[in-house]
C-alpha cells in the first residue's frame, strides 16, 4: 500500500515523462528559415536523428532530445528535409519533427500576475512570477489540456492558455 508522501513523490518524479507523452505541437508552423525552432512529435526515450544529408539513408550527425529548442534552420527545405545547426552540429531534420517558436511578440491578460510553472499543473512549481500585461512572450511549440509552453527573460515554462491575450 501507498502512503499519501510516497504518491506525491512518485507523481514528481513521474510528471515529467508523462506530460512529455501527452504534449503536441501548438501549431504546425510552417518552417521559417532563420528562425529558432524546437524538436517535436518523437517520444522522450526515442530523440530525434541529425543527419548529414537530407534523407533517411544519411549518417546520423546526432540526436536531438524531445523539447530541445535553439535549432535554427538555415537554409529552405527540400522536400521534407530541413537544413538545421544548434550551435554545435549542423545536419538534416525531417520536417515532421520540428516546429517553429512564435517571435517574442505576446502578451499576458491585465489583471494579477501570473505563475510561470514547471510543468502544465497548477500544483507544479512556480518558477517565477510574470508581471500582468507582460509582453516579449514567444510561444515554444508546446500545449497540453489548456496550458501553453513560453519563453520570456529568459525563463521558460508553462501559463495557463487563458493568461494570454490571443494575436489572432
Amino acid at each position: 500500500m501507498m502512503t499519501a508522501g510516497k504518491s506525491g513523490l512518485l507523481l514528481v518524479v513521474l510528471a515529467p515523462m508523462a506530460f512529455a507523452w501527452l504534449v503536441t505541437p501548438a501549431h504546425a508552423d510552417p518552417m521559417r528559415p532563420g528562425a529558432e525552432h524546437c524538436v517535436v512529435g518523437v517520444a522522450p526515450d526515442d530523440p530525434l536523428n541529425l543527419r548529414a544529408g537530407p534523407g533517411a539513408g544519411h549518417r546520423v550527425v546526432t540526436r536531438l532530445p524531445y523539447a530541445r529548442c535553439g535549432l535554427i534552420v538555415t537554409a529552405s527545405c527540400r522536400g521534407n528535409w530541413c537544413p538545421v545547426e544548434d550551435g554545435h552540429h549542423a545536419g538534416w531534420a525531417h520536417r515532421r519533427f520540428i516546429a517553429a517558436v512564435s517571435p517574442g511578440t505576446n502578451c499576458l491578460r491585465p489583471g494579477q500576475a501570473v505563475a510561470l510553472r514547471a510543468w502544465p499543473a497548477e500544483q507544479s512549481r512556480a518558477l517565477t512570477r510574470l508581471a500582468p500585461q507582460g509582453c516579449d512572450i514567444a510561444l515554444l511549440p508546446y500545449q497540453v489540456a489548456g496550458w501553453q509552453k513560453i519563453r520570456q527573460g529568459g525563463w521558460e515554462g508553462w501559463v495557463r492558455l487563458s493568461d494570454l491575450l490571443s494575436n489572432e
